[in-house]
């Protein structure tokens, strides 16, 4: 059996790759997290601001599946730059950790399916 050609939307190839681009975006949507969090204020609000504007322009877009990422990417700046500054800079900064830990958390669950259905893969 070819295992380049997918048979329908529910395919095997297709779970594995969502599962692996999953994987990879948690773990790098998490590290990114945690080292907008350690920055000093000043680069951490003009990172903050940068992913803020990358965000919004996500959610400008006419595709759903855009507008959920560009949703996700608008709230971690507007997190990165609320944790550096203002009255709720600790509230900011424990919400800006424990998403980091969720996406590292979510990123690294994935990453574990995809390698275990890729040696299942493998074995037929």
């Amino acid at each position: 059996m070819n295992y380049l050609e997918s048979s329908g939307s529910n395919s095997p190839n297709k779970i594995l790759a969502k599962q692996g681009i999953t994987a990879i975006g948690g773990i790098v949507g998490g590290l990114g997290l945690f080292l907008m969090s350690a920055l000093p204020p000043f680069a951490g609000i003009a990172l903050g601001a940068v992913v803020l504007i990358a965000g919004i322009s996500g959610l400008i877009s006419r595709n759903p599946a855009d507008k959920k990422l560009g949703l996700i990417v608008t709230v971690a700046g507007a997190l990165a730059v609320f944790s550096k500054v203002g009255i709720i800079k600790p509230l900011a900064a424990a919400v800006l950790g424990i998403s980091a830990i969720g996406l590292l958390a979510i990123g690294v669950v994935n990453g574990v399916k995809f390698l275990y259905g890729l040696k299942r893969k493998r074995e037929d």
